[in-house]
């Protein structure tokens, strides 16, 4: 996807992009090939490659709902967290990134592109929670891991009445299905499903889920327990 192209579609997505968001888009993936040189930030990093596959793949699940202040859960090289930054420039952006080298890369990004109101924080999603519990309108995260582990990490740092928003491949629904018992006993119910795909006819399932009650205290577990025994 040129460029160009990436204008045009997120038009469709009645998402207008700017000559400056553009630029440092452009920016953004000069930098993230630069740095995947020399640490593994990627598989893609070929510019046209960036921009369908990160880039637009983020902008997807960028809808009315996403407002106010944002978590981006396993962040790793800013997506989506930093692309939502770039063409919502109003969103107040926590990155919560596990490891010191891809924090180091996010502070380069943000540094070079004159970002405001984002946040690194070099730590687990159950480490954040201990000072930000339920403070975020929306809560996201990419190809981090099922929905059943994901949701315990996320659901937690969500606000009543908040997003919780993720997005799966061709296989979503069973993993929402899969992950019923865990969504109730944290607090979120479904109330929006969408499909979308890329450019290439990659499918894309966009689940959003609405805080109904408070988390019970006991979680997030820590990492161990959530993988070992899921809810």
């Amino acid at each position: 996807m040129t460029p160009e192209k990436f204008v045009n579609e997120c038009k469709k997505l009645n998402i207008i992009i700017t000559d400056q968001m553009l630029e440092q888009l452009n920016t953004y993936a000069d930098i993230l090939k630069e740095w995947n040189a020399k640490m593994n930030l990627t598989a893609i990093d070929e510019k046209e490659e960036v921009f369908e596959k990160h880039f637009y793949d983020s902008i997807l699940p960028l809808s009315a709902d996403v407002n106010g202040k944002v978590a981006d859960i396993g962040t790793g090289a800013g997506f989506p967290g930093v692309v939502w930054k770039i063409v919502r420039p109003e969103l107040y952006v926590s990155l919560v990134e596990p490891t010191g080298k891809r924090c180091k890369f996010l502070e380069t990004v943000i540094h070079q592109l004159h970002l405001e109101n984002i946040t690194i924080y070099n730590e687990r999603s159950e480490e954040h929670v201990k000072q930000h519990r339920e403070e975020y309108d929306v809560v996201t995260a990419r190809a981090v891991a099922n929905l059943r582990v994901l949701s315990e990490l996320c659901v937690p740092l969500v606000k009543k009445d908040g997003i919780f928003l993720t997005m799966k491949g061709s296989h979503g629904d069973d993993e929402v299905q899969e992950a019923k018992h865990a969504t109730d006993v944290l607090g979120v119910a479904l109330i929006k499903r969408e499909v979308a795909s890329l450019t290439n006819g990659d499918s894309r399932q966009i689940f959003t889920f609405q805080k109904i009650k408070n988390t019970p205290e006991i979680y997030p577990r820590n990492y161990g327990q959530i993988k070992k025994k899921p809810l």
